[in-house]
């Protein structure tokens, strides 16, 4: 289709933002409205640097951060308000509705539920807690009228569990208890028990509550606390079919994205960063650093594991990144033909929205209609849909043919077999 108009039509924000869109990789603590978070302090008694909007714009939820730990001291503020479930259900309930906002009618909200266990709240009911506000969001917005008559795809959701590679007594109850009870245990003992514990839990919260629960994950600090220390959970998720993802190659190098593949049967890797970066191996068997990260590249591309990438999460974090995101590897995944996924990571503390990050993408790797369209297709073809896999295809189909009719009204053309 070459008219005046598609010559004239651009991939622009408007564009973007009316496009289906989904978002594999968000931390529900790392997502509240700032004016929820401001709420739940008051009424929890929990002191916050400011009691304004602007206050904590300002001086925690900043637009750039100098280091990872000042980016991550605002969950301290977040994981401090979210105790309870009457606030982890909200929480969840207006991550969905603001994802649908933008038209992300699929997210998957991961989050650390050992975070939350307090007394006699337990991680049951920490995962039943945020099951019911994603299912009370998801029943509401797919009454929309649009959705009933099939002008726009439904919403659909699904929980990621998070484990921690390491963790601190500090860090909840329920992890002080761990070293109370085992004072003299090597610490990777404690660690791999907590997530085991945890994969115990995401199982039962899948099989027995039937939870929209989908996945399993493993965050925190790479350098000094490998995967390795976390097979035994991970071997327990694969054997009961849920989907895996790691966060690797963040901060630290390929070898990381390997381990994660190969000890955590990984489907997806959180960011992968660091797959082309051979003087980033620290491995000493490692030799030829070159053709370990080709080999690895390819493996990663041949077996479609998906990289789930936050490019704003990443520049606030990486300062080679910060003044210049052309030099992303984004492109360089793009390249190799790499399966990636653009995420937001977290939409409070980096201040983002996945139109936000699609925008970024287009306007900083200069992708055209087509490229676009694959590349948001393809999140929801590697997403941990809750549900068997011919209903996953009818949903995605529906994404794609809405896709496409929004690309076409703008003078786009990206059919199969057609150019744009």
């Amino acid at each position: 289709m070459r008219t005046s108009q598609a010559r004239r039509a651009v991939v622009d924000r408007e564009l973007i933002a009316a496009l289906p869109k989904s978002d594999l990789h968000v931390h529900l603590d790392g997502s509240l409205r700032i004016e929820t978070l401001i709420d739940l302090a008051r009424e929890r008694k929990i002191a916050l640097p400011s009691t304004s909007r602007d206050g904590l714009l300002e001086l925690v939820f900043k637009r750039a951060y100098k280091n990872l730990p000042e980016y991550l001291k605002g969950f301290e503020f977040t994981v401090g308000c979210l105790q309870d479930g009457e606030s982890l259900e909200r929480a969840a309930y207006e991550l969905c509705l603001d994802c649908w906002e933008e038209n992300v009618v699929y997210v998957e909200a991961r989050f650390a539920p050992q975070l939350h266990v307090r007394d006699s709240f337990t991680l049951r009911d920490v995962l039943r807690a945020v099951a019911k506000g994603m299912e009370r969001a998801k029943k509401q917005i797919n009454q929309d009228g649009d959705v009933v008559a099939g002008r726009r795809p439904r919403f659909e959701c699904g929980i990621i569990v998070c484990a921690m590679r390491f963790f601190l007594p500090v860090f909840s109850r329920h992890y002080s208890a761990y070293f109370e009870a085992l004072p003299t245990a090597p610490r990777e003992q404690i660690y791999g028990l907590a997530s085991l514990e945890l994969a115990r839990a995401t199982v039962r919260a899948a099989e027995d509550d039937g939870l929209p629960v989908v996945g399993f994950d493993l965050a925190g600090q790479e350098r000094g606390f490998p995967a390795a220390h976390h097979t035994a959970a991970y071997q327990l998720i694969h054997g009961h079919f849920l989907g895996t993802t790691v966060h690797a190659g963040e901060d630290y190098g390929p070898e990381s994205i390997f381990q994660a593949i190969t000890d955590c049967h990984a489907d997806r890797i959180g960011h992968g960063t660091w797959l082309f970066s051979a003087g980033r191996i620290q491995d000493p068997k490692i030799k030829d650093k070159k053709r370990y990260v080709e080999s690895l590249v390819r493996y990663v591309a041949d077996r479609r594991i998906t990289l789930e990438v936050c490019l704003t999460s990443n520049q606030q974090t990486l300062p080679e990144l910060r003044d210049d995101l052309s030099k992303h590897p984004f492109r360089k995944m793009r390249k190799a033909k790499v399966s990636t996924a653009l995420c937001t990571d977290n939409r409070l503390v980096s201040r983002t929205t996945v139109t936000d990050e699609v925008v970024k993408a287009v306007q900083t790797f200069g992708l055209s209609p087509r490229e676009l369209k694959d590349l948001l297709v393809y999140g929801f073809k590697r997403s941990f849909f809750p549900g068997p896999y011919h209903v996953k295809r009818e949903y995605v189909r529906h994404v794609l043919d809405t896709m496409e009719e929004l690309f076409l009204a703008r003078g786009f053309d990206v059919r199969a077999g057609r150019r744009d």
